[in-house]
């Protein structure tokens, strides 16, 4: 126990530092906010022109996508990518899920909502109703409030914007189930797995906050802006290693002194 009063002190800086380290904001990234929920009385415009508060959207499970609709970037092969995988899972658009996709540029209206919608919606195979997925607009400050409140974090470049995808996954309630991360290969670019994308349709619907292996590759990769990619945080990685080493250290310590205790 004495070696137990020494360590400790010890024990508690490090973990302190790595939790500060842990906690600290995402700048450019996507910070999961699991079980908290989305503030349903912002108001967005459709690709219709009609403007509704975000409650009248959301109204059972639903898969969000964060995007701008004239990204030059990744938002295009995302938004291909869940209309390739709606046609793969054997679930009812409309009836087990809807989409939304929000634009995080407040200067894109509906007019191109419309004009993207159209060219997405052709390649979805299966009996998909209009209504099933909707793509919103919306002021700066309903922006801002929702991807705050959804932990995902951008920034804009002239008339671009620096942004990671995902999709998110909403309860009926606005409650933040899941987040969901493309996978990418040079050979077949980005893509959801159909196993995935049902699952987590299947969980938010009874409304189960499930957290995923991203929550790993996020704390030990962090977002280059000038690469526009994700690169190893050594820093973090030394200082989980530290703290591992440490526990690791304590519990020899405790341990060994008794098991000697006992062959005597």
């Amino acid at each position: 126990m004495k070696y137990l009063t020494k360590i400790l002190p010890l024990l508690v800086l490090i973990y302190t530092g790595f939790a500060l380290a842990e906690d600290k904001k995402v700048d450019i990234g996507i910070d999961e906010q699991l079980g908290k929920s989305l503030p349903l009385d912002l108001y967005f415009n459709d690709e219709t022109g009609s403007r509704k508060a975000l409650r009248e959207y959301i109204t059972g499970t639903t898969v969000l996508a964060f995007v701008y609709y004239e990204c030059p970037g990744i938002c295009s092969p995302l938004m291909t990518s869940i209309a390739e995988v709606v046609d793969k899972v054997n679930l009812e658009p409309g009836e087990n899920y809807n989409i939304i996709t929000i634009s995080i540029d407040e200067f894109e209206k509906p007019a191109l909502a419309a004009d993207k919608k159209r060219n997405y919606m052709k390649l979805i195979e299966k009996k998909f109703p209009e209504s099933a997925w909707r793509f919103l607009t919306g002021d700066s400050v309903s922006i801002k409030t929702i991807t705050d409140a959804a932990g995902f974090h951008f920034k804009r470049e002239g008339t671009q914007f620096i942004h990671s995808g995902a999709l998110l996954f909403i309860a009926g309630d606005g409650k933040i189930c899941r987040y969901l991360f493309p996978g990418y290969s040079e050979n077949k670019g980005y893509r959801i797995l159909p196993f995935d994308f049902k699952m987590a349709i299947t969980e938010t619907s009874k409304g189960v906050s499930a957290p995923t292996i991203a929550r790993m590759l996020q704390f030990c990769f962090s977002y280059d802006p000038q690469g526009k990619t994700y690169v190893l945080n050594f820093t973090r990685i030394f200082g989980a290693g530290i703290l591992l080493a440490a526990i690791v250290f304590v519990l020899y310590i405790t341990i060994k002194p008794k098991m000697k205790e006992k062959k005597k």
